[in-house]
C-alpha cells in the first residue's frame, strides 16, 4: 500500500521536476560549459595526468587534426606487443597485472610471486558466499558484486587505511575476489530464479584468473587451452583505458575525497553497469539476434547492407538508429584491441564450429561503416571496438549474458586499482569542478 502511494505521488509530481529542472540548451553553448566534459569535437576536458596508460587516434597535421589508427599503451608497451610476447597458449593477465599496478613488468621470480599471492588471497571469508552472496540472489551480477565489495569492508579491521601499502593490499585482494563474486553471485541466481543447479567450486591457486572463472562456472570444470587463452586476452584487453573514462574518472574522483578502497571500488562499479559504459557487448548480441532473424543468407551482401541502412534509419531493431560496436568515442580509424582480439576469436570459432557466425561479423564490420557514412555525417572515421567481439566470445565460452558486464569488471578492477594507487601518489586536492547556478533569485 505504502509503494503504491509514494509510486502515485511520484507520478503526479514528475511533470513539476519536468519543469523546473529543465536547463535551456543554449545556456551551455553561452557559458562555454563543455557538456559531459567533452568539446565539440568530442575531446574530453583535460582534467589530470598518468603514467598508465596512453591512447592516441589522431595527429596534428599543418595545424590540423588528422584521424590516424589507434593506439594502446600500458605502461610505455603498446598492448600489441604486450600480447604477442605471449606464448601461443601462455596466460598472461596476471603479467600484464603486475606491469599496470606496479609500473613495471616482472621479472620470472617476481611474476610467479605474483602468481601466488593471487593465488593465496583468492579466498572469501567464512561463510560469505553462504551469507551475503546465496541469501540475497539477484539477477543484476553487477548489483549483487557491489554489494558484495562494500560487506567484504567489514571484514577488513584496516578498512579505513588509505595508506598507498593498504590500499595496494586491498586492491591486490579485490582483483583476486572479483572472479568468484561474480560466479558465485551468478550461481546463485541461477539456482533461485532459473530453477536450476547449485554449483559453487572452490578457486585452484595453481590456476590463472581465466582458468578459476571457466573452471568455477562449469559444473564439469572442464575447459580447453584455446578457451583460457581467448579469455586470458580478453580480459587483458579490457584491463584499461586511460584515466577520462567514466569508471576510471569516478574511482579517482571517490579516492580525492578520501574514501576507503571498498567504496571506491564500488563506485566504480556502480559507473560502468550504466548500459552508456559497460553494457555494450549485450547491445551488440541483442543487434546480431535481430540480424540472423532477418537475414537468413550472410554472404549475402546486399540483404545484409540493406538490413544495415533499416538499423541506421531507425526502421529495424531497437529504433535508436546505432550499429552497436560500431565506431568509439576516442578511436577512429581502428580499435587496437579489436585488431589484436580478432585473431583469437577466428581462433575460438574455427574450435567451437561456428564459422557460420564468424562470417556474419566479418560482413557487418566491412558493410557497416560505409552503411554509416553514407547516412550520417562523419567527422572521424568508423571502426568496430573490441565490444563487437566480446559478446560473440563470451556466447562461445557459455558465459551467460547476466555476466557480461562482470566479465569487464573483472578485468577493469586492475586498471582502477592502478588510477586510486597514482591518485594517492599524486593527489593534494579532493576533484571538484565548478557548476554555474543558473536559477532565478525570488
Amino acid at each position: 500500500m505504502e509503494l503504491l502511494r509514494i509510486n502515485e505521488y511520484t507520478a503526479k509530481k514528475e511533470a513539476i521536476c519536468q519543469k523546473n529542472d529543465r536547463i535551456d540548451p543554449e545556456l551551455y553553448e553561452t557559458y562555454g560549459v563543455k557538456r559531459g566534459l567533452r568539446d565539440k569535437n568530442g575531446n574530453g576536458v583535460l582534467a589530470g595526468l598518468t603514467n598508465i596508460s596512453q591512447i592516441t587516434s589522431s595527429e596534428m597535421v599543418n595545424g590540423k587534426k588528422e584521424p590516424r589508427e589507434g593506439k594502446l599503451w600500458y605502461r610505455g608497451h603498446r598492448v600489441e606487443d604486450l600480447i604477442k610476447g605471449l606464448g601461443r597458449n601462455e596466460l598472461g593477465y596476471e603479467k600484464i597485472a603486475y606491469l599496470l599496478l606496479m609500473g613495471e613488468l616482472p621479472d620470472p621470480t617476481e611474476e610467479a610471486h605474483f602468481k601466488h599471492i593471487l593465488g593465496a588471497v583468492r579466498i572469501l571469508p567464512s561463510n560469505f558466499t553462504r551469507d551475503v552472496i546465496m541469501k540475497a540472489p539477484n539477477k543484476d551480477i553487477m548489483n549483487s558484486m557491489t554489494r558484495s565489495i562494500l560487506t567484504l569492508a567489514s571484514y577488513d579491521e584496516n578498512m579505513a587505511d588509505t595508506s598507498v601499502t593498504n590500499s595496494l593490499r586491498q586492491c591486490i585482494q579485490l582483483i583476486a575476489e572479483f572472479p568468484l563474486l561474480a560466479v558465485y553471485a551468478y550461481h546463485a541466481y541461477n539456482y533461485s530464479d532459473n530453477q536450476g543447479s547449485m554449483v559453487i567450486h572452490r578457486p585452484d591457486p595453481n590456476l590463472s584468473t581465466a582458468e578459476n572463472f571457466l573452471m568455477m562456472l562449469r559444473p564439469n570444470k572442464q575447459y580447453t587451452a584455446t578457451e583460457a587463452k581467448v579469455l586470458d586476452t580478453a580480459l587483458i584487453l579490457h584491463m584499461e583505458h586511460g584515466g577520462g573514462n567514466n569508471s576510471t574518472f569516478t574511482t579517482r574522483v571517490v579516492t580525492s575525497s578520501g574514501s576507503d578502497t571498498y567504496s571506491t571500488i564500488a563506485a566504480a562499479m556502480s559507473s560502468l553497469k550504466g548500459p552508456k559504459h559497460g553494457g555494450a557487448n549485450i547491445k551488440v548480441m541483442e543487434m546480431m539476434e535481430d540480424i540472423r532473424a532477418h537475414v537468413t543468407d550472410y554472404t549475402d551482401k546486399e540483404a545484409m547492407e540493406a538490413y544495415l541502412t533499416k538499423i541506421i534509419n531507425k526502421e529495424a531493431f531497437d529504433g535508436k538508429g546505432l550499429i552497436y560496436g560500431m565506431g568509439h568515442a576516442i578511436y577512429s580509424l581502428s580499435d587496437p584491441r579489436e585488431r589484436v582480439f580478432k585473431s583469437y576469436v577466428e581462433r575460438l570459432a574455427a574450435e567451437k564450429g561456428r564459422q557460420k557466425d564468424m562470417e556474419l561479423y566479418r560482413n557487418i564490420e566491412e558493410l557497416a561503416p560505409k552503411v554509416i557514412a553514407q547516412n550520417r555525417k562523419i567527422y572521424k572515421g568508423v571502426s568496430p571496438n573490441v565490444d563487437f567481439y566480446s559478446g560473440f566470445v563470451y556466447d562461445m565460452l557459455g558465459i551467460p549474458q547476466e555476466l557480461y558486464t562482470a566479465m569487464f569488471a573483472i578485468a577493469r578492477i586492475v586498471g582502477w586499482s592502478a588510477h586510486r594507487i597514482e591518485e594517492l601518489i599524486c593527489m593534494d586536492k579532493i576533484i571538484r569542478p565548478a557548476y554555474m547556478s543558473v536559477m532565478e533569485a525570488k
